[in-house]
């Protein structure tokens, strides 16, 4: 059942990619994480996404991680980072992601081309062909390109696009968007997400709760049962882990953990991204 706007809320979980010593996908890592966070209680994945390494993941590799989530989450919401700087490709991806079963697609504004506004809304426009239900992600550190708020509400009010995933890190303007938008926007900044559940989001994209998940899960049901000071205690018993995790570029700091803790086979990343330093290795000791 493809995702819309109703239902696009809670925590949702961008899935590391799990490769092996040599760097070969990890099928078998990749599906029991799966399983674990489908058995924790989240209300959506997300595969290939920044925090899968979704620049380095082959076409091949995402078809078989899409098809093996499909069959473990069931009737779990499943999204799949669709995003590329060739409105072409994404359409191409987007659309495949639908045949194998995708509720949704992840689709950050394009990257390194720095199209005007113009070309960023006729972009997400021609997404629309794919019948696939689209979340804006707006992410403008890792673009370099920034939205004005003309232009994502341009984007929202198409049929097409059932809400948001602001990374921006700007709560104010999180805030201008919820008061203003009837669709969700989803926190994309872990270290902001109780802050911007109190600013109207309806959940968020978390790459810290690949760990703890069932915490972070806790939080946004507190808060959404009207338990604002448990949400916010549950939340600040977190902030040391989430500080931790994106100490160096995610998702070193997160797969060393997730390792560590034997929740897949290797910490393993694919070049340019390196693996974490000894150094923070040995601050990270107290979350083994």
């Amino acid at each position: 059942m493809m995702l819309n706007e109703e239902s696009l809320r809670g925590v949702m979980v961008p899935i590391v990619t799990p490769f092996d010593e040599q760097g070969y996908l990890d099928i078998k890592s990749f599906k029991r994480l799966v399983t674990r966070l489908r058995n924790s209680g989240i209300h959506g994945l997300v595969v290939n996404g920044t925090t899968g390494e979704s620049p380095t993941v082959g076409d091949s590799e995402l078809e078989r991680m899409i098809y093996e989530a499909r069959i473990i989450l069931e009737e779990l919401p499943l999204i799949v980072g669709t995003g590329s700087n060739n409105t072409a490709a994404a359409i191409k991806k987007t659309a495949r992601a639908k045949e194998l079963g995708a509720d949704a697609a992840l689709v950050a504004t394009p990257y390194y081309n720095r199209p005007s506004q113009q070309g960023i809304v006729y972009h997400f426009l021609a997404l629309a062909e794919t019948g696939l239900p689209i979340i804006l992600y707006d992410i403008p550190h890792r673009t370099a390109a920034t939205l004005d708020l003309h232009t994502v509400k341009t984007i929202l009010k198409m049929d097409h696009v059932i809400g948001m995933k602001d990374s921006t890190g700007d709560i104010k303007r999180l805030f201008q968007l919820t008061r203003t938008q009837s669709k969700p926007i989803l926190c994309g900044e872990d270290d902001l997400f109780y802050a911007s559940l109190c600013c109207g989001s309806k959940g968020g994209i978390l790459a810290s709760a690949n760990l703890e998940t069932q915490q972070f899960v806790q939080v946004y049901e507190s808060f959404r049962n009207g338990k604002n000071q448990e949400a916010r205690e549950q939340f600040d018993s977190l902030t040391p882990l989430i500080q931790f995790l994106f100490s160096e570029p995610n998702p070193a700091p997160l797969k060393w953990l997730l390792a560590q803790n034997r929740l897949i086979r290797s910490d393993r990343l694919r070049l340019p991204m390196t693996q974490i330093t000894n150094e923070t290795a040995q601050k990270a000791i107290r979350f083994r």
